[in-house]
């Protein structure tokens, strides 16, 4: 069964091919992927019209880029899957629009995948897939969570952020240090520079007891030492003036030292879900998990304790279609997606809300 995955929930649009035929582990054929980084940089983040408008401009080049590369024609899909949510309104109605779409001018079906699960599943399609159950730590974007994983659709959560995720802490401290957009990679560029131990932020939750996950009050810790550094006054407006105050060391030192305290969280507290759960797998998924400090404590973490821990490839751990290609695949082996085509098939929706947790007891 050869899939056509679209992802376009954010600003990034994926597009791919994967064969999901027998029981065997989907095989990525091909993809194509185009950011919009560069277009959203001069607004200082997403905006959403502009990103909707890119989607369509972008999903049908791509998807011929995909064909050309696979050698295959479009008629030779035998389904097409989509971002049905969680994401932006109008960018989630390019990729559903167009889905059901080509559904019906080729008379296939079309499936809307959930794109979180996409994210945690994605790394079986890495050289070194892993096999159930295991603990996932989910870090995409607004989301951190830790999940039991069981099978395709089977999943407990374990524990999730209560404010702000793990994403959202470092691009907010990224703007902060007026680092602009996308803050996150920059952040962590920048902290190569820095000494992580220059200053003593908070690691919020870090000995709750449970594995809920808080960052608000460490982006507050983050702004007060960006005051102190700028010599402003401390109940003043974060401007971009404070972080035009400080000079290029005093950045790298910020960046270092709040990455290293959001990377000390995420590591502990995976290690005790590993603990309470009694598994010996992690899978780290979402773009998060592209972060080289995570991977080097998580691997020395996991290493001490006989743990196998596995990530998506580098170039899948933002958002793409492969992701979401394969997501469809592993729901229809599994039995949990009966793609069926017809006019209900194609009324397509999207859900800009949807709980992961949802897929645990209904299928989509």
């Amino acid at each position: 069964m050869l899939i056509l995955g679209i992802e376009s929930s954010c600003d990034e649009t994926g597009v791919a091919l994967v064969d999901a035929s027998g029981h065997d582990t989907p095989r990525l054929l091909g993809h194509a992927l185009h950011s919009q980084i560069e277009m959203h940089q001069a607004y200082g983040g997403v905006v959403p019209e502009l990103a909707s408008r890119d989607h369509i401009r972008r999903v049908l080049p791509l998807t011929d880029e995909v064909l050309a590369q696979t050698g295959l024609s479009l008629s030779a899909v035998d389904a097409v899957a989509y971002t049905r949510g969680p994401g932006l309104a109008g960018a989630l109605l390019v990729g559903s629009g167009v889905a059901c779409a080509m559904g019906m001018a080729l008379g296939k079906p079309v499936m809307g995948v959930h794109h979180l699960e996409g994210h945690l599943l994605s790394p079986f399609l890495s050289a070194d897939p892993p096999r159930f159950p295991f603990v996932a730590l989910l870090v995409s974007g607004g989301h951190t969570q830790l999940m039991r994983v069981d099978g395709v659709g089977r999943y407990e959560l374990l524990g999730e952020t209560i404010d702000d995720a793990a994403g959202e802490a470092f691009d907010k401290s990224a703007k902060l240090l007026g680092l602009g957009y996308p803050g996150g990679p920059a952040l962590a560029r920048l902290a190569l520079e820095g000494n992580p131990m220059a200053y003593k932020f908070p690691r919020p939750l870090l000995h709750s007891g449970d594995l809920d996950f808080s960052f608000a009050g460490l982006k507050t810790a983050v702004l007060t030492q960006v005051k102190r550094l700028a010599h402003a006054r401390p109940e003043g407006p974060a401007t971009p003036q404070l972080a035009q105050a400080l000079n290029v060391a005093q950045k790298a030192d910020v960046a270092a030292s709040v990455q290293a305290a959001i990377v000390d969280v995420l590591v502990k507290k995976s290690l005790s879900a590993i603990a309470s759960t009694g598994l010996r797998r992690l899978v780290v998924a979402g773009g998060v998990g592209a972060n080289a400090l995570l991977r080097e404590q998580l691997n020395a973490a996991c290493q001490r304790q006989n743990v196998r821990v596995h990530y998506p490839e580098l170039h899948l751990c933002t958002d793409n279609g492969a992701m979401i290609a394969l997501a469809a695949g592993l729901r229809v082996q599994a039995g949990l997606l009966a793609p069926s085509g017809g006019a209900v098939a194609y009324r397509f929706d999207v859900r800009p809300r949807w709980p992961l947790s949802e897929l645990a007891i209904t299928a989509l």
